[in-house]
């Protein structure tokens, strides 16, 4: 009898039967609050009626017409509709299927484009579990590990984890700016250098936000030495971070932006957009595959944009976002166990750690269970998986995130001993 790989390991033991907004029902009909999202997908929540009633009718249509043989009308309007909301001058696309093809894309187009062999990548990204994506992760050994040899010419700089470091932010930004210039001097010549592929927020790393110091210093050292500087945006795109663009909070224009997730509401679908020009110096034909763009991706991803839009969800985004994080760090002020809780926008992560500020695991992964037990479903994540992270739809109401943030602080209560209310 055939079965799933044993090498999935399930983060709850939810069987889903159907959803809705930001809820799943499992076959015994009870309900779960979903602050998982399918890792950030379901941008617009579980099965939002405009999402699907787009998807069925282009099922109705089309479902397949691969884009380098034929085009459809649900892909060039998706083209013409993202030039609406993408950053200026970022106005060529390429689709794909997964985030990981997006990154190795985008390291294509990088490499090929500046003639140069090298990208520089910062600790504590997540970029994806290809082989070259895998390279350019330093979240977790996990995603690496066991099939090397893997890709030259990456090379990791740190990121401005001031919670890790035990400083202040300034600090920890300027300790990592000037890392990124030693790294310069003794490992990848700028001139070597093609790209800095960076998060605006570390996903799997741990729930990091960048800062504007950080990133205007990337963007000036980019320009100086014609570096790109590529934005993976595919966990922070679409709204979450309570703008469309997780890099606006800082202020810096990227030459290279990776899109998945969020975008399509479940569906399928990634790309990088740049500017026609930086596409053009890439090879001929370097860009292709069967699966990127499909039809009914496409229109999901123009009812995902459209509901963006008129639920006015990234403003949604950013105030539910500033009530689940004023509501985890009143419950992290209680706990000792607690060390820190950050975030930005619906991105959300409490980070357990021992009474001498060593990772506490078990304890993050006793609490993560024990919150799905009662009914809220997140996920860990982090180099240590000691951090547990909320990541709820776009759509999430004020009345959810207070359940949420109830159920949380019993969870927290119940593994710690501490009380939290």
């Amino acid at each position: 009898m055939a079965q799933l790989s044993p090498l999935l390991k399930q983060a709850t033991p939810v069987v889903v039967d159907h959803g809705e907004g930001a809820c799943l029902y499992d076959v015994e009909g009870r309900r779960h609050l979903d602050f998982t999202a399918g890792i950030g997908v379901t941008s617009t929540g579980h099965c939002h009626p405009k999402v699907v009633a787009a998807a069925r009718e282009q099922i109705g249509k089309l479902i397949h017409g691969q884009y380098t043989t034929v085009m459809h009308r649900p892909l060039l309007e998706l083209v013409e509709r993202l030039g609406e909301v993408l950053p200026a001058g970022l106005d060529s696309l390429f689709f794909a299927n997964s985030g990981s093809e997006a990154v190795e894309a985008a390291l294509r187009l990088s490499r090929q484009a500046t003639r140069r062999p090298n990208v520089i990548v910062f600790q504590g990204g997540f970029h994806g579990r290809t082989v070259a994506a895998a390279t350019m992760t330093t979240s977790g050994t996990r995603f690496s590990a066991g099939f090397s040899p893997l890709m030259g010419g990456v090379h990791v700089a740190p990121f401005p984890y001031a919670y890790h470091y035990g400083w202040d932010e300034q600090t920890a930004t300027r300790f990592a700016l000037r890392e990124l210039d030693y790294l310069f001097a003794t490992v990848s010549a700028p001139g070597e250098t093609a790209a800095f592929f960076v998060e605006p927020v570390l996903g799997e790393g741990g729930y990091v936000p960048a800062n504007t110091e950080f990133l205007t210093g990337l963007r000036e050292r980019a320009d100086r030495h014609g570096i790109l500087l590529v934005v993976d945006e595919i966990q922070t795109g679409f709204g979450r971070t309570g703008k469309y663009w997780g890099h606006r909070h800082f202020g810096v224009h990227p030459d290279v932006v990776l899109i998945a997730k969020g975008l399509a509401s479940g569906f399928p679908l990634s790309g990088i957009a740049a500017s026609a020009e930086l596409m053009a110096k890439a090879f001929p034909g370097s860009q292709g595959g069967t699966y990127g763009g499909n039809a009914v991706s496409c229109a999901a991803a123009l009812a995902t944009l459209d509901v963006i839009e008129e639920e006015d969800l990234v403003a949604n985004a950013a105030a539910r976002g500033g009530q689940l994080l004023e509501g985890a760090r009143l419950i992290g002020d209680k706990t000792p166990e607690i060390g820190d809780v950050r975030g930005l926008g619906l991105m959300v992560g409490s980070e357990f750690t021992t009474a001498d500020g060593e990772p506490a695991t078990a304890l993050a992964q006793a609490a993560q269970q024990e919150a799905a037990r009662r009914g809220l479903l997140m996920l860990t994540c982090g180099a240590y998986s000691n951090v547990v992270r909320m990541i709820p739809p776009l759509v999430v109401t004020a009345e959810q995130v207070d359940e949420a943030l109830g159920l949380w602080s019993e969870t927290v209560a119940a593994v710690t001993g501490n009380p939290t209310s």
